[in-house]
């Protein structure tokens, strides 16, 4: 049987198993230093809620290094997939407080944002591809971990969709398609914790736990005018008991470096179906494809010339239009809380610039026309930013969101792609050079309208 490049030898998965035990270990004692130096704490009066939570994190980790060993067998068999259980008590209404556990969340993505991704944001860029010491730094941050259920090798509880866009928004803040980076591989462990069967999960998802960052991308845009989702022209025929895919996908984050690939694809009943397929498949080719915005997320071309899966590989078996259904919805409300993120880099931004530019000698702030153009830059966020968590909790509340969704992604496009000219403008000559930030946040917001699919919170 093939063996994905990150996949551990079964006499070491005990090992791995205590490493990752001992990273979570770590990283709660780290979150921990981090809180006692934390003045916002105190604002909010949350000092002592926050202490509590990560010593418990940290207790659950010495008790993990103790007991991985007993817990999981080398070849992580599972009885059934394994799910992520969801809120017991989901809010009954639209409720935008964020709970202690949100708020340090927030709180340590945008350190992260501002120290880490910040500063790599222009390299990343230019380079076409986030930096691998970047990528490795992220794991810090325990995301995979709580993505994955406790019968997998992580420690995730329960799903959040209105967690994950605030995560999503704190990363985009720092840069778009970073972010986008990031998150991809998240968005492949989701949708099979989600709708990945017995076989899927146990190929899949139990070498992930301990094994730093590992590429996986979704597939689904192509490269036709007006693409819309439910009109697919990859297709998925029948062959003997597998498939034969053929097509293109286009916008495709981490071609150049992906171990594993969620390809869209319709089949001969019509429907759209969701299919993995590894790298190192047969007809399958990846080509570069750096566009104008998100560059930093590897954005790749990729071609399947009747490229041949098991009927094993179509995700989800049975119900792999609920997935489709799911993946598009979510990639909608994950894309406006990007578009969020980055809008606020603008505003944050352009503030200071304006207060601190003096023409005629004042700031031109003083201008109606500068002061009002910020405004509508604010105004226009805070309008994205409730359309995205109305969407986002709705999915928690477990209720049909698809109309939500469609009217965050619709209103983050229109609205993410005029603050940005807008941010540029407000800087004028500035905001055509390197020089200034602005411009590569330009750029990244033009994306928010292109990209399906590429994301699952």
């Amino acid at each position: 049987m093939y063996t994905l490049a990150w996949e551990r030898p079964n006499g070491a998965h005990r090992r791995s198993m205590k490493k990752v035990a001992s990273q979570a270990m770590g990283l709660g004692l780290k979150w921990l230093g981090d809180v006692s130096g934390a003045e916002w704490l105190d604002r909010y009066g949350l000092r002592e809620r926050a202490t509590q939570v990560v010593e418990r994190g940290a207790r659950a980790g010495f008790r993990t290094v103790q007991d991985a060993g007993r817990r999981f067998s080398p070849l992580m068999k599972l009885a059934a997939p394994s799910r992520l259980p969801k809120p017991k008590e989901p809010p009954a209404l639209f409720d935008l407080t964020l709970t202690d556990e949100q708020q340090m969340t927030c709180e340590m993505l945008r350190r992260f944002a501002e120290d880490v991704i910040r500063p790599a944001a222009r390299e990343a860029d230019d380079a076409c591809s986030t930096p691998a010491s970047l990528l490795e730094a992220s794991t810090e941050l325990g995301l995979l971990e709580m993505a994955l259920p406790e019968a997998l090798g992580g420690a995730g509880a329960e799903r959040s969709p209105t967690t994950s866009i605030l995560a999503l928004e704190e990363l985009a803040f720092g840069d778009l398609g970073v972010a986008l980076a990031l998150y991809a591989p998240l968005s492949v462990v989701n949708l099979l914790v989600d709708f990945g069967t017995q076989v899927q999960q146990e190929r899949y998802l139990s070498p992930l736990a301990g094994a730093g960052y590992v590429p996986l991308a979704l597939a689904v845009t192509e490269p036709t005018a007006g693409f819309d989702p439910w009109q697919l022209r990859t297709q998925a025929t029948r062959s003997g008991e597998g498939w034969l895919l053929s097509g293109e996908k286009r916008l495709v984050p981490l071609g150049g470096s992906a171990e594993l690939f969620v390809v869209a694809a319709r089949t001969e009943a019509g429907t759209p179906a969701l299919f993995l397929v590894e790298r190192t498949a047969e007809g399958l080719t990846v080509a570069a494809d750096p566009c104008m915005g998100a560059r930093a997320a590897d954005l790749s071309l990729l071609k399947l010339d009747e490229v041949r899966v098991t009927d094993e590989a179509r995700l989800g078996g049975d119900a792999g239009l609920q997935a489709y259904e799911a993946l598009i919805s979510r990639a909608q409300v994950g894309w406006a809380a990007m578009a969020v993120g980055a809008s606020r880099a603008v505003l944050e931004y352009v503030i200071p610039y304006c207060n601190e530019r003096i023409a005629f000698g004042e700031p031109i702030t003083n201008r109606q026309s500068v002061a009002f153009a910020i405004a509508d830059i604010a105004l226009e966020i805070d309008g994205m930013r409730l359309l995205t968590q109305r969407a986002a909790s709705r999915a928690e509340r477990h209720e049909d969101f698809r109309r939500e969704a469609y009217l965050a992604a619709l209103q983050a496009g229109e609205k993410g792609m005029q603050i940005g000219s807008q941010g540029v403008q407000l800087l004028g000559g500035h905001g055509f050079t390197k020089e200034h930030p602005v411009e590569l946040w330009y750029r990244h917001l033009r994306a928010i309208s292109l990209c399906h699919g590429t994301l699952y919170v």
